[in-house]
This record gives structure tokens, sequence and C-alpha cells, in this order.
């Protein structure tokens, strides 16, 4: 019974996952400074992911999309984030749960992450209007792959 309530590879990669929210949260309140940008990969395929389907096409399994410069309407959520970027000259907002998430970088601080994720193969339905109060689906975190030093 202990075993099951103590896993502590879930509870890790938890609060892994708490730093691309902290991260985002902090960019949404000051905005990115001096170098810093993200890499952020994620699993197409994850149920909570809200993404055109033009752009699942292209990425039928992973995506990495990066915070620099251009983007706009970041939303962050407990469980999730949005986010507007241009794709071949078109708007286009994603709903990343934290969950999706594969990866995270950011190069300028020589800090990455990366995760693990239980992927299941039923995609959401973009025509949905993506809401404030989004909760990103109810994925499951596995297990802590492996994380870069700083």
């Amino acid at each position: 019974m202990a075993e099951e309530l103590l896993q502590y590879d879930q509870m890790v990669e938890k609060a892994l996952r708490s730093v691309v929210r902290d991260a985002l949260a902090l960019t949404l309140e000051h905005g990115l400074y001096g170098d810093h940008h993200f890499y952020i990969t994620f699993a197409t395929t994850h149920s909570g992911v809200r993404m055109a389907n033009r752009l699942r096409m292209n990425h039928p399994e992973e995506m990495t999309i990066v915070l620099q410069h251009q983007f706009r309407d970041l939303a962050v959520g407990e469980n999730g984030f949005e986010v507007t970027l241009v794709f071949s000259g078109v708007s286009e907002k994603l709903c990343i749960p934290y969950a999706a998430v594969t990866a995270f970088a950011d190069p300028s601080a020589k800090f990455g992450l990366q995760f693990q994720t239980v992927v299941d193969d039923a995609p959401d339905d973009d025509s949905r209007e993506p809401s404030r109060q989004w909760d990103g689906g109810g994925a499951k975190v596995v297990a802590l792959d492996a994380f870069r030093k700083k």
C-alpha cells in the first residue's frame, strides 16, 4: 500500500513540471528579459492538446515551439498554458497541458528538462474555443526521464 502512495518518480516529475509553469507565469507577468527564450516540445497526440488540424498534420507526434520575440496571448493555468504563434503567416492558438510537455529549455541559462508522457491517441477537436479556465485535460505523468544540469 505504501509503495502505491509514495510514487517518488511521479512526485519529482510533477515538481519539475511546476518549473515550466512558473517560468511561463513569470514571463506572463514580467515578459522575457535579456537573452531568455524557451524551447518547449510537446506530444501533439496528447488528448489535452488543442491546435489547428493543419499544424497537427505537419506534426503528427511531436512539435517544438519557441517563445522568444513573436508570441502573444500567453495564458498560464494550473494544468496547462495557451499561446498564439504565427505559422506561415497565420496566427494559431495552441493549448498545451503541462502533462503533454516532453522537453523545456532556456538556452540562455543553459537549462533544460526532459519528461516522459503517457500519450493517448485521441487529440481534442480543435473547433472548441479555448477558455481561460482551461484545465489541460487529465493525462497522468509517469516518470522522470532525465534533466540537464544548470
